[in-house]
């Protein structure tokens, strides 16, 4: 299993590891996703890590060399998996651990609370660098969650930004040393798991309303991926 469940009380906390750079095949997508089945939506809060030096390098370039049609399956479900993290109806901290890159910055960008940890790790979206368009869901969550300052370099210059800088434009929201990362991270969790149930989900759509539906629009009309 590439991504494995922990419970600690009313934390559940979900690994990303493959071994490699965590990258979103088809099966890390679906086994992302069945985790996430496994979660509670009444309670409690979520936690996302990755393994040591890498949150993770985004899509399966193998899969997305592999075909048009199965590359556009693959990012489909990816995107629809973000709008799952995005959406959750329970908070959500991520635990940036190392690089974060393409879909795995995005991945930070759909959790609630962010924090990553100090070292020679990059954050940040590379598609123009590797013959690829940012495509709608990208750009809808970008402008929801980026620093209007910084969209432009972070997007269309496809700039990528060590750990320490990547507060500004909005990739993270704190920087902790490596060994405090998990301690910071989990009392993050716990504190956000206090949040009233439903009030947390009922605010969280009304703030998400707008861009919520720009994007599952997006992602209904994607074609084959070039």
């Amino acid at each position: 299993m590439t991504v494995t469940l922990k419970t600690e009380g009313d934390i559940s906390s979900i690994q990303m590891d493959d071994g490699k750079v965590n990258v979103f095949s088809p099966d890390m997508i679906q086994n992302f996703n069945d985790i996430l089945d496994q979660i509670p939506i009444d309670k409690g809060a979520v936690l996302i890590t990755g393994r040591e030096g890498m949150f993770s390098a985004g899509f399966d370039l193998k899969v997305m060399m592999s075909s048009p049609e199965n590359a556009a399956a693959m990012v489909k479900s990816g995107f629809k998996l973000l709008m799952r993290v995005f959406t959750f109806p329970r908070p959500i901290v991520a635990a940036c651990s190392g690089h974060a890159i393409a879909l795995g910055a995005f991945l930070l960008c759909s959790c609630d609370h962010r924090i990553g940890c100090k070292g020679d790790f990059k954050i940040g979206a590379n598609e123009l660098r590797n013959n690829m368009i940012v495509p709608t869901p990208i750009l809808e969550l970008a402008k929801f969650r980026l620093i209007k300052s910084h969209k432009q370099r972070a997007l269309l210059n496809a700039e990528m930004y060590s750990i320490e800088d990547a507060v500004a434009p909005g990739y993270l929201d704190e920087v902790t040393d490596q060994d405090k990362l998990f301690e910071l991270a989990m009392a993050k969790a716990k504190d956000l798991a206090t949040l009233a149930h439903p009030q947390y989900l009922q605010t969280k759509k009304l703030d998400q309303e707008d861009v919520a539906a720009k994007i599952y629009s997006g992602i209904d009309t994607l074609g084959a991926i070039n």
